[in-house]
């Protein structure tokens, strides 16, 4: 849509569940004229002593700078498992337990830094609902919005629920917002990046310029460390620095590193002959994600956000290349 500009609006997200934002992150905020900031406010997940959904991870205020402008949209996260065991005639319960907690987390913030809480009109709702979990998940979705008026409803989409748009269904949202990331197997060794491939990201967004809600877009900026053993995976390795596979590691090819002896690096227990994948957000490859995106999507509004706001993840990125990518999308 060569003849009118979109106009693109700038946000982060916030995933950890103490809410520290120093200088350097307020810092980055402004530099890139940053409007929006969603907060991940609480998880919830089932308990299976009680037979009953539990919130955790309840975000805790510790420091926090914010540029005045910047909107806090609440966003809670919502697991599969918590909505396939959950009882029809409990969904309406849970609607309003999440907005009553919501309210409470608000408020608490409002004392502490009065205006960065107040009311922005908007809450997300991030899940990552299949075909057996959608009557459940819309429900739900349907109760929150109908006991918030005035508030807009947005939810986070997965590719494969671009991909499989009759199975997955159109959520009753006002807008989603499309994650652009985890998008390859991290389970399977042999999958090169899991957390961004362009390759991978041309396989699922074909529905794209006919899905049927307003899409925003979120980038990743995160890396981590994929542990195999024996071939399998065994988990993740987070904030794991780049220096620490000088010693007792060898590179096996460009992203995978294979353990030399056993080793405990950093809480972790590493056995000789496991491998590491070493798997960034490259600015080439956000770079191209988002061209690939931009043909396809017919928004002329959009909403642009990176994950996530943490000062070891933004000294990886310069300021100029922060703002190409959410310039490569206009």
């Amino acid at each position: 849509n060569s003849t009118c500009p979109r106009q693109v609006s700038r946000g982060f997200y916030y995933w950890k569940s103490r809410l520290t934002v120093y200088e350097k992150e307020k810092a980055a905020l402004t530099n890139l004229k940053t409007e929006r900031l969603y907060i991940k406010f609480f998880d919830v997940d089932w308990d299976d002593v009680y037979q009953t959904p539990v919130p955790l991870a309840k975000l805790k205020f510790e420091n926090f700078k914010l540029p005045a402008s910047t909107q806090i949209i609440p966003t809670v996260f919502i697991t599969n498992a918590c909505i396939q065991k959950i009882d029809s005639s409990g969904v309406e319960i849970l609607a309003t337990k999440i907005l009553e907690l919501i309210h409470a987390i608000r408020n608490e913030g409002q004392l502490l830094y009065t205006n960065s809480f107040s009311d922005t009109g908007e809450i997300q709702i991030d899940c990552d609902w299949t075909e057996h979990s959608k009557k459940k998940y819309f429900l739900l979705l349907t109760y929150i919005k109908s006991k918030t008026q005035n508030t807009k409803l947005s939810c986070t989409i997965r590719l494969h629920q671009i991909k499989y748009l009759v199975k997955s269904g159109i959520p009753p949202v006002d807008r989603g917002l499309l994650m652009c990331y985890n998008m390859g197997n991290l389970k399977d060794p042999a999958t090169k990046n899991s957390i961004l491939e362009t390759t991978e990201l041309k396989k699922y967004i074909g529905n794209l310029s006919s899905y049927p809600l307003p899409l925003d877009i979120a980038l990743p900026l995160f890396d981590w460390k994929v542990l195999y053993r024996n071939n399998f995976y065994k988990g993740l390795i987070q904030n794991l620095p780049d220096e620490a596979f000088s010693k007792s590691f060898s590179k096996k090819n460009d992203n995978n590193y294979q353990v030399l002896k056993d080793t405990l690096l950093q809480g972790y227990d590493l056995r000789k002959g496991d491998i590491i994948r070493n798997e960034q957000s490259d600015i080439s490859e956000i770079l191209a994600a988002s061209k690939l995106i931009n043909n396809q999507l017919k928004n002329t509004r959009l909403r642009v956000s990176l994950y996530h706001l943490d000062s070891l993840i933004l000294s990886k990125y310069t300021n100029h290349e922060l703002e190409s990518i959410y310039n490569g999308l206009h």
